[in-house]
């Protein structure tokens, strides 16, 4: 591995207009029409963009987190937030934060998750939103926007922010899916992780082949819709395309136990990396190696740092694929 990373790094702000709260547990088997005993529950505050802020700073790294919040499930994220000393700006909203819901079943190992829908959000309060993105972008420094958009959002939201982050020299990363996605390619954006499902709804192909990955991949780099795209492919590891050409890495082989938050994790080391000056393999490695670390964790918990740079040492031992 690299030497240690300075102590300087370029800055992150991250933002997400979906936050969840995460409520996990577990129980025998999942049926129809019976009361389902369960274990104790834990609580996380869950959303694209607080997940990155949640890994940066495990990972020894620092950000500024921008997030909505309200009612009494607000209340309850925001204390989960504060628990954990990470800096933010609050956007309040009228409606309640919404909830997700995670349930392992311990007699086949399946893994339930229930994704609510967001509160919908009025013109004013998304524009708020805006408006404190523009006012805390880091000049020079990286924009993250990750998660889904809620009701009210109008979908070219991620685009809009790529043009505040262009107005202040910053790299916009955007992980999203659907139309949202499409309309930050449209703007274009320095990075997008999508999935191989979130890939292939906007190609409109399946991507069942490598080869079909690595030219969809790359086909929106030649095209300018982003200058790197990191294609998240789970257990087949994942596809880096950027102008340098392409880097294929697989994952490295552990027990896992649950992919909630796996791709979080995977943009939060990745743009960690890249703040504190490394190369673009190895910010490629550290993704990987963060994304494999937290499937690692049971229900919602999200990487630690001795896991993962134990797998980034074992990654940077292996040459990328020819």
């Amino acid at each position: 591995m690299e030497a240690s990373a300075p102590t300087a790094m370029q800055p992150i702000l991250t933002l997400t207009v979906n936050p969840a709260l995460d409520i996990s547990t577990s129980t025998g088997k999942v049926t129809s029409g019976h009361k389902l005993r369960c274990s104790s529950s834990r609580l996380d505050p869950g959303g694209g963009g607080v997940n990155v802020a949640r890994v940066v700073q495990r990972l020894g790294g620092r950000t500024l987190a921008v997030y909505t919040a309200g009612g009494p499930t607000g209340e309850a994220y925001r204390r989960l937030i504060e628990a954990e000393r990470i800096p933010t700006l609050v956007v309040p909203i009228q409606g309640s934060t919404r909830e997700d819901f995670t349930v392992d079943e311990t007699a086949t190992g399946k893994q339930f998750r229930f994704v609510l829908q967001g509160p919908e959000l009025s013109e004013p309060e998304w524009r708020l939103c805006l408006a404190v993105v523009a006012d805390s972008i880091p000049v020079g420094g990286y924009v993250v926007a990750s998660g889904s958009l809620p009701p009210g959002v109008p979908e070219d939201f991620y685009a809009r922010v790529a043009r505040l982050a262009r107005l202040q020299n910053a790299r916009c990363i955007v992980d999203t899916s659907g139309p949202a996605l499409s309309e930050a390619l449209a703007e274009g954006v320095f990075l997008v992780k999508p999935s191989r499902r979130e890939l292939g709804l906007h190609v409109g192909a399946t991507l069942d082949s490598t080869e079909h990955q690595v030219e969809a991949a790359a086909a929106l780099v030649a095209e300018g819709s982003a200058e790197h795209v990191a294609l998240t492919l789970g257990g087949e590891g994942a596809v880096l395309a950027s102008k340098s050409g392409v880097l294929r890495l697989a994952v490295p082989k552990v027990q896992v136990r649950s992919t909630v938050g796996a791709g979080d994790s995977f943009l939060a080391a990745f743009v960690l990396r890249l703040a504190q000056g490394r190369t673009l393999e190895t910010a490629f490695r550290a993704a990987v190696a963060a994304g494999s670390a937290t499937v690692t964790t049971p229900a919602t918990e999200l990487c630690g740092r001795a896991d993962v740079e134990r797998l980034e040492a074992e990654l940077s031992a292996q040459p990328f694929p020819v």
